[in-house]
């Protein structure tokens, strides 16, 4: 019982330092800074849109697929870049006591992550429709180079978290930017028209989000995103034949 309740005290002060309270910072910039990353910000996202879109009207195998979703990954990081300066961030410890990079702190996140989802692709597995709307998404690393496919997942990873939680964030101001990126993130996937694919986002983005009103900065959530994204490419698949 001593032991149980040790170990539910240690994931509190966990999740507490990762999700909840925010390290002390100042970015404060200047009224113009600001209306001109909101401009950047929204013209990169309606071209990343696109971008998606037409990634995903693509067959799988198609080698058109990885020139599409590298130009994705150019047009997210060259919008980011574009909006003004972007932090890496710095995460709290249990104790408390310091600060520190958000490194082991963001792979333990992913990893929580990835066995959310897996427990929930038990249930995706036996459930047709979304069962092949995973497939559809999976399909890419089935007939395609699996090596492609992931460097391009990590690519795609980095690439949207550069954006989504660095100049998007930082270009929706102090009120609700965790609902307000998750929604918009989110909206984003609706144009790959793949259910699980915006059920993914939904999910990721509010854990992300957290992450960067934490820790104030693009590094916390690019490994968790990577780490929860190659993941589930690698396991996914077996996973979702093994169970079918």
């Amino acid at each position: 019982m001593a032991e149980q309740w040790w170990h539910r005290a240690e994931l509190g002060r966990f999740l507490d330092a990762a999700l909840v309270r925010p390290v002390p910072r100042d970015h404060t910039e200047s009224d113009d800074a600001f209306r001109r990353r909101r401009w950047v910000a929204a013209v990169t996202a309606a071209a990343g849109s696109v971008l998606l879109w037409a990634s995903f009207r693509l067959e799988p195998g198609d080698r058109r697929f990885y020139l599409t979703t590298v130009a994705l990954a150019l047009v997210w990081v060259v919008g980011s870049l574009a909006s003004g300066p972007l932090h890496l961030g710095w995460a709290n410890t249990r104790r408390g006591h310091r600060l520190a990079r958000p490194v082991v702190q963001s792979l333990a996140l992913g990893v929580l992550a990835v066995g959310l989802f897996t427990a929930g692709a038990l249930i995706v597995a036996r459930l047709p429709m979304l069962r092949n709307s995973v497939n559809d998404v999976l399909d890419h690393a089935r007939f395609g180079s699996l090596p492609v496919v992931a460097a391009i997942t990590l690519i795609n990873g980095l690439a949207e978290e550069l954006f989504f939680r660095g100049a998007l964030f930082a270009a929706i101001g102090r009120r609700h930017p965790v609902a307000i990126s998750t929604a918009l993130y989110t909206l984003t996937t609706v144009f790959s028209l793949n259910l699980m694919l915006v059920v993914a986002a939904a999910v990721l983005g509010v854990v992300v989000g957290l992450q960067r009103r934490v820790t104030g900065g693009v590094l916390g959530p690019m490994i968790t995103h990577v780490t929860w994204s190659l993941s589930m490419l690698l396991i996914l698949p077996p996973l979702i034949t093994a169970l079918t």
